[in-house]
């Protein structure tokens, strides 16, 4: 009796176990199941999109989904985003977050995706592509009116500006460019002397500013439109020891960048906010997945701001050098 009792008892214990492990099982949601979103930048590599990747985790695990982050090795490399796209797409990615590196020639991998029925979100810099629901990210032209203002704060009484921009096809530096010249084309004493486009690379910018100011030593500011290109002329400038006669203004806060400033060798920077970008982009990959697609503005700005020598140890400077990660 004891023996017939004690099996009961243990079939009972088995069953309550098998029971409780089918239980956890069905408790948490199988990556399989979470909706898919693919996050597609310009780059993986610089500080500006480690933020944009941190905000997108954050969100992904928030909102529960499943992320994949994807990016070329460099910031020109169109081709191989577009083939990244097509790539998620065939993995089954219902929504892809993306950053154009060419405003026009990203465009055919875009509405090709969203016509196999993927929901598309730009950030940081827009596609001409009407699939986009919502576009996330800085107003570069206003930017670029603020590196202006950057510009004019230097106090020169003649200013002779150098630009180093970026990509000619990226639709982010060229508004920023356009935000520069409209502001300081109203300034009688400003002339715009020489502008360089080079490979979104420090090495690239360094070059493109060490040639712009042996071509043009007259020039006492410089505006240089990213992260890369930011880094490379303070390289110049600190190599060229022409920290006192050139007036540098930049974009983003990378370690380098911010140091700059603390030195002397970068004046200001136009700090944007790269991990509102990403978090704002996944958020908006889920309202469209959940039926929220109506909350959507169409353009969402994550502001930029001013940060100078002057306001640089202010709390809301620092909470802007660094936000996140």
């Amino acid at each position: 009796m004891k023996r017939n009792k004690f099996i009961r008892l243990a079939a009972a214990w088995l069953a309550l176990l098998l029971l409780c492990s089918g239980c956890s099982q069905t408790a948490e949601t199988p990556a399989a199941q979470k909706h898919r979103v693919a996050l597609i930048a310009k780059s993986t590599e610089t500080e500006f999109w480690k933020s944009v990747f941190a905000g997108a985790q954050t969100a992904a695990t928030e909102y529960n989904l499943a992320l994949d982050i994807r990016g070329p090795a460099t910031e020109e490399d169109y081709e191989t985003q577009n083939a990244m796209v097509a790539q998620a797409v065939e993995d089954g990615a219902e929504v892809i977050v993306f950053s154009a590196i060419d405003y026009q020639n990203n465009a055919p991998a875009i509405d090709a995706a969203y016509a196999a029925g993927v929901e598309i979100v730009a950030i940081d810099s827009g596609v001409d592509s009407r699939a986009v629901s919502t576009y996330i990210g800085t107003d570069n032209y206003a930017a670029g009116q603020q590196a202006a203002q950057a510009a004019v704060n230097s106090g020169a009484e003649q200013l002779y500006v150098g630009l180093i921009n970026y990509d000619v096809s990226s639709a982010n530096g060229q508004e920023r460019e356009r935000g520069v010249r409209d502001a300081l084309k109203s300034q009688p004493n400003v002339t715009i002397v020489d502008t360089v486009n080079v490979l979104a690379a420090a090495s690239a910018a360094q070059s493109g500013a060490d040639q712009m100011l042996a071509r043009h030593p007259q020039i006492n500011v410089l505006i240089a439109f990213n992260e890369p290109t930011c880094v490379g002329a303070a390289r110049a400038v600190k190599e060229l020891h022409v920290s006192d006669s050139v007036w540098l203004v930049g974009f983003d806060s990378n370690v380098e960048a911010v140091d700059g400033l603390r030195t002397g060798t970068v004046d200001s920077l136009i700090v944007q906010n790269p991990y509102a970008m990403g978090y704002l982009g996944v958020e908006s990959a889920y309202k469209l997945l959940s039926g929220q697609s109506g909350t959507l503005e169409a353009t969402v700005d994550t502001e930029t701001r001013i940060v100078d020598t002057a306001n640089m140890f202010s709390a809301d400077s620092q909470k802007a050098l660094f936000a996140f990660g």
